[in-house]
């Protein structure tokens, strides 16, 4: 200990020796942090370039789509393969629901719902309970029109439940496939063009259409000024979804591309509700002959039904 004690006197004495012949020296304190040059964060530093790694998710999500990718290795004709695509709590779903009814301007709703978990359960649910609540609604809507007319005969029209099935899943799987196809096309043309999965596009258009549940409800209502303004308001709320998720992707592609891209993206999402509205509940009344019944005095009564 004693010999310890006097090699670190050693030590401090030439410290003390060579600030004494070399005032201006300077020192370091291993308390005080290591400045790091500048230079290394100019990437980092560029103006705009955060604000664009938010929207686009090119930062620390992709880490996080990389991992996700990595939990996904089983085989595709296996049943786990597909399980992770389920693989969502009751709390995430909500929040996305949320998300998409409620879209913050200028976040990308990919980057804080979608990414660290893409999942088809919710988009799955929220189509079917949309086609129920479309064929329902519709045939209430033409219920309650003609309630009261002696000539209307209701009759369920259970065609309607297959119509809507079709119409919104072609659109949810259909219209996806079609721009993921897209944005891999212009991604090959343009290095700047952010391709999303096909899984989080599916998600970002399923998670889209649930406001549209809510808004069929209300389309029973038997005025079509209520209706086309909830019409415009859900096309106002979905819609800013889907151009707030694909406008910073196709934003650095060429000026007319992009506005025709997001244009199309808004006119098949507005063709989807205002068909909806107009085949389920403002369809044209048909008359549809009903059977002739005989009296019991001889004359013959001929019932009338829409």
């Amino acid at each position: 200990i004693a010999c310890l004690v006097m090699y670190l006197f050693a030590e401090f004495d030439d410290a003390a020796n060579l600030l004494a012949a070399n005032p201006d020296a300077t020192t370091i304190s291993i308390d005080e942090p290591v400045e790091i040059p500048k230079n290394q964060h100019s990437r980092l530093q560029e103006p705009g370039r955060e604000e664009d790694d938010e929207l686009l998710g090119t930062d620390d999500s992709d880490k996080t789509e990389l991992l996700a990718g990595q939990k996904k290795s089983a085989p595709f004709w296996t049943f786990d393969y597909y399980q992770t695509f389920f693989d969502v709590d009751t709390y995430q779903v909500l929040d996305r629901i949320k998300g998409s009814v409620f879209p913050v301007p200028g976040k990308n709703f990919v980057r804080l719902y979608i990414r660290s978990n893409p999942d088809l359960y919710g988009p799955f649910w929220i189509c079917a309970t949309l086609v129920f609540t479309i064929a329902v609604s519709g045939n209430l809507s033409n219920f309650f029109i003609h309630l009261g007319k002696p000539t209307y005969h209701y009759v369920p029209e259970f065609r309607k439940v297959s119509i809507a099935a079709t119409t919104i899943y072609a659109y949810a799987w259909l219209v996806p496939l079609a721009l993921w196809g897209f944005l891999m096309w212009r991604n090959s043309k343009v290095m700047n063009i952010v391709s999303y999965s096909f899984l989080e596009i599916v998600c970002v258009y399923g998670y889209s259409l649930f406001i549209y549940i809510p808004t069929a409800i209300l389309w029973i209502i038997p005025q079509k000024v209520v209706r086309w303004v909830l019409v415009v308001f859900s096309l106002c709320l979905s819609g800013s979804v889907l151009v707030m998720t694909f406008w910073p992707a196709v934003r650095d592609d060429n000026r007319r591309i992009a506005v025709a891209t997001v244009a199309t993206i808004l006119l098949l999402h507005a063709l989807l509700a205002v068909g909806c509205l107009a085949y389920f509940f403002d369809a044209p009344e048909l008359d549809i002959p009903a059977p002739i019944i005989p009296a019991q005095n001889g004359t013959t009564v001929v019932t009338k039904s829409h």
